[in-house]
C-alpha cells in the first residue's frame, strides 16, 4: 500500500521557466518570419498570451481558439500582416526545445521525490510539455503527468483534479497538495477541489482577497520543510 503523500506541481514558472521559454521561442519565431524582435514586442505578446490563457481558465474560450488565434491580435498590434498559423507552428517547436528551469527546481525535485509522489498538473499543450520534461531530463521524478487538454478540463475547474484522482486512485485527496505560481489557475483550482494550496510567489506579488492560498513560499528551497510540516 502506498502511504506517501502526493504533491501536484504546476510546470510553467514553477518548475520550468516559462518566462525564459517564451522569450526564446517568440524571438526565434519572429526571426524565422523575417521580423527582428524587440523587448517591447515580446512584452506585448506575453501580455496578449496571458490574457488568452486567463480566458481559458474562466471558460470563455477553448484551447483551439488560443492556438489558432493568439498571434492574430499580436500581429495587428505591431502593424504587420503575419501568417498566424505558421507563427504558431514555429512557436510551438521552439517551446518544445526550451528546457530552462526555475532556480532551485532540480534541487527541489531531488530533495523531495523519494518522500512524496510527484505529479505534474499543467494547463499547457500536451506534446509540448512532454518534450520539455524529457528535454530537461526531469520526467523521471514524476509518477504521472496530468495535462488539461488530455483530462478534458482546465485548472481551476475542480473536475481537473477529479480526473486526476480517477486516473491515479492511489492519490488520497486528504493527503495531497498543489504547488503553483498562478492564483487564478493553481491556487483557485486547489481551493475548488478542496485540497491544500501552496502559492509559489518568487516576485512577492500582491495577493488577492478572493483567492487566498493556504501557504505561500518565495523560493523553492522553502518547500521541503513546508511539506514536512503539512504532512507531519
Amino acid at each position: 500500500m502506498n502511504n506517501k503523500p502526493s504533491v501536484f506541481l504546476d510546470l510553467d514558472n514553477t518548475i520550468l521557466d516559462f518566462s525564459k521559454a517564451e522569450h526564446f521561442s517568440l524571438s526565434g519565431t519572429l526571426r524565422d518570419l523575417g521580423i527582428e524582435p524587440t523587448d517591447e514586442m515580446i512584452q506585448l505578446y506575453s501580455k496578449i498570451n496571458l490574457l488568452q490563457w486567463e480566458k481559458l481558465e474562466r471558460g470563455e474560450i477553448d484551447r483551439e481558439e488560443i492556438l489558432t488565434r493568439r498571434f492574430v491580435p499580436f500581429f495587428e498590434a505591431i502593424g504587420i500582416e503575419g501568417d498566424s498559423c505558421k507563427a504558431e507552428l514555429l512557436y510551438e517547436e521552439y517551446l518544445c526545445r526550451s528546457t530552462f528551469m526555475v532556480d532551485g527546481a532540480k534541487q527541489l525535485l531531488e530533495a523531495i521525490y523519494n518522500d512524496y509522489d510527484l505529479y505534474v498538473a499543467s494547463n499547457g499543450i500536451g506534446f509540448v510539455q512532454e518534450r520539455r520534461l524529457n528535454g530537461a531530463r526531469i520526467k523521471k521524478y514524476f509518477k504521472e503527468v496530468f495535462v488539461s487538454e488530455e483530462l478534458g478540463f482546465n485548472k481551476p475547474d475542480k473536475r481537473f483534479f477529479q480526473r486526476c484522482f480517477e486516473a491515479a486512485p492511489q492519490i488520497s485527496p486528504q493527503r495531497c497538495v498543489i504547488v503553483g505560481d498562478s492564483l487564478t489557475s493553481d491556487i483557485l483550482g486547489g481551493i475548488n477541489a478542496g485540497i491544500p494550496t501552496v502559492w509559489f510567489n518568487p516576485g512577492r506579488s500582491a495577493g488577492r482577497e478572493d483567492i487566498v492560498p493556504d501557504y505561500e513560499i518565495n523560493a523553492l528551497s522553502m518547500l521541503p520543510e513546508l511539506l514536512r510540516n503539512i504532512f507531519a
